[in-house]
């Protein structure tokens, strides 16, 4: 057993199927803008459901990124894709009661959830990744 740190950034975007799961990876998306991130997610997921992904498209993944929002679930745990340290779980976006200066408006929310090995990972430097993805979807405009 051995730790790899990888110098580049290819993300799993998990999709989903009639008979299970794959994981379309993304890659090197810390050099591409979020315009071509999208694009290049929603070409892979097209190929994943109709069966045309090629064998490194879906491997050499650093971090996945699963969404169940689509399916209507607020709030899961995700289990980490090996050798991988960390997935993200996304649930569906809901309105929900949210307090803004003392007064409770209704909002637009998600839940997230950060699975992380600790063997690999620290709590700090998660809680923070986790902070700063909430500061940047709270203010999409800021991208």
């Amino acid at each position: 057993n051995e730790i790899h740190v990888y110098q580049e950034i290819h993300i799993g975007n998990a999709v989903n199927l009639e008979d299970g799961l794959i994981v379309p990876v993304l890659r090197n998306v810390d050099q591409k803008p979020v315009g071509q991130i999208a694009q290049e997610s929603k070409a892979l997921a097209e190929k994943a459901r109709t069966g045309k992904l090629r064998v490194e498209e879906i491997t050499g993944g650093t971090f996945t990124v699963t969404n169940l929002g689509g399916a209507g679930i607020d709030f899961f745990t995700p289990i980490i894709n090996p050798p991988q340290a960390a997935i993200l779980g996304v649930g569906r976006v809901a309105k929900r009661p949210w307090v803004v200066a003392d007064r409770i408006e209704i909002r637009s929310t998600m839940y997230l959830c950060l699975v992380f090995d600790h063997r690999v990972v620290d709590g700090l430097p998660a809680a923070r990744f986790l902070g700063e993805l909430q500061r940047i979807l709270a203010e999409p405009e800021k991208l």
